[in-house]
């Protein structure tokens, strides 16, 4: 499998403090992605879910895990592998949280299998107006388990979208549902700064 990025605590994709976990790899190359260094797999990111089950085990000795955020590139290009993740995970948090650009529609039964959260549909900038823990208005937020829709339920009425940055050995990562345009705003910001900007 290939995992970019662990974060934690991650604050503004679902309730609590979680986990995030982003894949790599997507072929859909969506206009305005906020992520479109995840597009492609890099083999430097190559890894097991027993290893990244690992990792996150080893931090929820230390720390409260409210919930897991995966998302991407694309979780459900490497469906077998999220599904061996998800398995274990489910042993530290049953809030499990997956964005796909693919609709519920077009998964298998086994695809959704200890997923607890699914907001699904491709990302569409001109459809970008600050939905809740949405990119666009067109997805969808699907509560798959019921022992979690309340928690959901008071969380989407409660909260707004945010901007939570995380300070990594390879410099800031944005992390969060941002408004359209935010990549020419953010390089406006980093010219003016005289900070030179990674080709990563």
């Amino acid at each position: 499998m290939y995992v970019a990025r662990i974060l934690y605590p991650v604050e503004v994709l679902g309730p609590g403090k979680r986990v995030g976990i982003w894949f790599c790899g997507c072929p859909r190359r969506c206009k305005g992605c906020s992520n479109p260094e995840l597009w492609e797999f890099k083999e430097s990111y190559s890894t097991s879910p027993e290893a990244v089950f690992d990792i996150i085990n080893s931090l929820s000795m230390r720390h409260r895990i409210d919930g897991f955020t995966i998302t991407g590139g694309e979780p459900m290009l490497q469906a077998k592998d999220l599904h061996k993740l998800i398995k274990r995970l489910v042993t530290i948090s049953e809030d499990i949280l997956v964005y796909t650009g693919y609709s519920i529609n077009e998964l298998l039964p086994e695809q959704l299998d200890g997923i607890a959260v699914l907001i699904d549909g491709e990302y569409i900038e001109a459809l970008n107006n600050n939905c809740i823990l949405r990119g666009s208005s067109n997805q969808k937020i699907n509560i798959l388990s019921q022992n979690i829709r309340r928690r959901y339920e008071s969380y989407c009425d409660s909260e707004t979208n945010s901007i939570q940055n995380f300070m990594t050995s390879d410099g800031i990562i944005s992390v969060g549902i941002h408004k359209p345009g935010f990549i020419n705003d953010l390089n406006s910001i980093i010219t003016g700064k005289g900070i030179e900007k990674s080709n990563e």
